[in-house]
């Protein structure tokens, strides 16, 4: 049965997408690499499940994310600080850490348990978006994302890019209230929306 890699998300409001995207534009300018954010086929986003999805079983989960979305309001979060990381290639990528409330658990934990019949972590390079153009490094993300990324090691944040983010005035207070199911490309982008559903006002 044909597979993709899946994302399940959070998208920011519009006015939070362009303060990223303006940041993903400047190291953009600085250092380049393959993460290009915009608001068409790269989207911004706070990652909350994330695995191999059989391309059949993609309207039931649909289904099954519009009724955890009927469970939660809209939610106002906070971006506290920039962090940069090492990639396992060695390559300095930036984020935006969004402080990880109760309800941003709960829904994280909620996804995980609704999508668990269906989201497995063995994907491979076939199933990314915009194959074969595809990194190790994407694989390594996503099949280690229950293991190394949920529960209690979930670290809610928005990737910007590779390389290190000038000073940000932080924190950034913001709203989001879509949850969204995305064909992941390389680099863990999102590239392809699948389904989406609103959280309550």
């Amino acid at each position: 049965m044909a597979k993709i890699a899946v994302d399940v998300v959070l998208s920011p409001s519009d006015t939070m997408t362009d303060i990223v995207i303006e940041a993903n534009r400047k190291l953009l300018q600085k250092v380049g690499g393959k993460i290009a954010l915009n608001k068409e086929n790269c989207l911004p986003h706070i990652s909350l499940a994330m695995g191999a999805l059989k391309k059949a079983d993609v309207p039931v989960v649909s289904e099954i994310l519009g009724k955890i979305a009927q469970q939660f309001s809209i939610m106002t979060l906070h971006a506290t600080r920039v962090s940069c990381g090492t990639t396992p290639a060695g390559k300095k990528v930036s984020g935006l850490e969004i402080e990880n409330t109760k309800d941003l658990q709960l829904l994280h934990e909620t996804i995980m348990r609704g999508f668990a019949p269906y989201i497995t972590y063995d994907a491979s390079p076939e199933m990314i978006h915009g194959y074969p153009d595809v990194d190790e490094e994407s694989l390594h993300w996503i099949n280690n994302y229950q293991e190394k990324a949920s529960y209690k090691n979930f670290s809610p944040h928005i990737t910007l890019g590779f390389g290190e983010v000038e000073a940000t005035k932080l924190p950034i207070r913001f709203t989001a209230s879509q949850l969204v199911i995305c064909h992941l490309g390389n680099y863990c982008t999102c590239r392809k929306i699948l389904a989406l559903a609103n959280l309550e006002p």
